[in-house]
């Protein structure tokens, strides 16, 4: 039986991720790099937040020069990956944004291949050749690479990557890589500042208060994850993880009114067929599985970027 606590918490933490969308542009005149540098700042205090109050510091004694390496590269990558999609919602490309997180398990299984020399099973062939065809319809409605889904469907395949080298917890390790960027965004803040382009503290009192709530936003559904992927197992996270996109295609396309032409459709249909190809065939694989052992629920250490 499914843990009901554990549903809950990862119900809400995918539906928080999925309107992202709708917070972002709330941090306009800000521009999306300047929102990246306070999101960052704001997300470390968060979290450090939060694990004082857990009194988890535990952690620290585990923190490894390799791990601090992985986590220093997964800073950078989840920071193309976050700058990338503020950017995409800000500037009227939300559903180009949500395309990257459903391209993503396909990505993921393409990783399976080419770094761990996984042999995928028919359907899994089937579903990224699909979505390779969806890539090409795409580019020829954009009239070039959807790179915004691309970028972010990469970036975001990568981080996975590197967090699981990494095998640390996600509060932990976000803990750790912002701190990292932390001296660079602040840096940054302070160079608008110095030049009179910061809209941090120009903008009105509710403006600034949302800006610092970027740390917010990123920290809450992250501990709500946290507490699922302990409760679920990982073939229940796997169907949670479409809510997000869903909704930030939902949102882009009634909300922000984006066009979706007939060839877009076709494009988003191809994809969505791939992805439930290759749902299928990971429930088959599972099913299969638990009748020579049971499941057990196993930690997972990254969630969302959005």
């Amino acid at each position: 039986m499914v843990n009901r606590r554990g549903m809950v918490c990862g119900f809400a933490a995918y539906v928080l991720w999925g309107l992202f969308p709708l917070y972002w542009p709330l941090l306009k005149p800000a521009g999306a790099v300047e929102i990246l540098a306070h999101r960052i700042m704001w997300s470390l205090l968060a979290v450090l937040a939060i694990l004082a109050f857990l009194r988890n510091w535990r952690w620290i004694r585990a923190l490894t020069p390799r791990r601090l390496a992985l986590l220093t590269v997964a800073a950078v990558i989840i920071t193309v990956n976050w700058g990338t999609y503020i950017y995409a919602v800000n500037s009227g490309h939300t559903i180009e944004g949500s395309l990257g997180y459903f391209i993503n398990p396909l990505i993921s299984v393409l990783f399976g291949v080419v770094i761990f020399r996984e042999r995928l099973r028919p359907w899994q062939w089937a579903a990224v050749g699909l979505g390779t065809v969806a890539v090409g319809v795409l580019t020829v409605d954009y009239g070039r690479p959807p790179w915004i889904a691309l970028v972010l469907a990469f970036s975001f395949g990568v981080y996975g990557l590197l967090k699981k080298f990494a095998n640390m917890p996600s509060a932990e390790s976000l803990a750790v890589e912002t701190a990292v960027l932390f001296v660079p965004a602040l840096g940054f803040a302070l160079m608008l500042e110095g030049g009179g382009e910061a809209a941090f503290g120009h903008s009105g009192a509710g403006h600034a208060v949302l800006l610092a709530g970027a740390g917010v936003v990123t920290a809450i559904p992250l501990m709500l994850f946290n507490a699922a992927a302990v409760r679920l197992p990982l073939s229940v996270i796997g169907m949670l993880q479409y809510l997000a996109p869903v909704l930030q295609f939902l949102i882009g396309l009634l909300v922000q009114h984006e066009a979706m032409p007939a060839s877009r459709w076709i494009g988003f249909g191809l994809v969505w067929v791939a992805l439930a190809m290759l749902t299928l065939d990971g429930l088959r694989a599972s099913h299969r599985a638990r009748r020579t052992a049971p499941e057990r629920v196993l930690p997972v250490t990254e969630g969302s970027s959005a």
